[in-house]
């Protein structure tokens, strides 16, 4: 099971690279050759750097009025048969989101996060919460900073490592991220990587 995760995750980091070669190519950054030994804490900083990217424009996207929406059976076909009762709102994902950086952050450097993640929850509003955000992956580019080729594949609990620990924590936000572009979407926004 856990190896299936980690294929996942890595697949959907690998994904999430797309971005990040963009942007290696649109600031004009010196190529590099193809079978050219990349640092640990470099190659997963760059693969964050990406996500960053993506997920803080989307959280910022949301107007601050519709930040508590979730979806709810009256905006789908009637009859669905859906059950929206426990569905998260926008703002709750998003601090979920952040909660998991510093989780999945902390695992990966042994740091203990300079928050209160549980306090997360219980942030209201639309600024609050994108500090929060932008916060937890400032902690989350200090821990992936601490990879090394000497510490990557180093066990933290089991078959977890500090790099499949890396790999969760891009492949969690890229989980969460498909979820709000639909949020927004349902409230006729379009996402900003979609705008470009």
């Amino acid at each position: 099971m856990m190896m299936k995760r980690m294929v996942v995750a890595l697949a959907l980091a690998g994904c999430c690279c797309v971005s990040g070669v963009q942007a290696q190519m649109d600031t004009k950054a010196p190529k590099i050759a193809p079978g050219t030994m990349i640092e640990p804490a470099k190659s997963f900083d760059g693969m964050l750097s990406g996500m960053e990217s993506e997920f803080v424009p989307l959280a910022q996207a949301m107007p601050a009025e519709k930040y508590d929406f979730a979806p709810s059976a009256a905006i789908f076909v009637p009859g669905q048969g859906s059950e929206y009762a426990t569905v998260s709102s926008f703002r709750k994902m998003v601090l979920h989101v952040a909660a998991a950086n510093y989780y999945y952050a902390s695992q990966v450097s042994g740091t203990k996060p300079d928050v209160d993640v549980k306090g997360l929850a219980n942030i209201k509003g639309k600024d609050a919460a994108v500090a929060a955000l932008q916060a937890s992956f400032v902690f989350a580019h200090k821990a992936f900073g601490t990879l090394t080729v000497q510490n990557a594949f180093e066990s933290v609990q089991g078959t977890e490592t500090r790099a499949s620990l890396a790999g969760g924590l891009v492949a969690h936000a890229n989980d969460h991220y498909g979820q709000l572009v639909e949020y927004l979407r349902m409230n006729g926004i379009v996402p900003p990587a979609s705008r470009k």
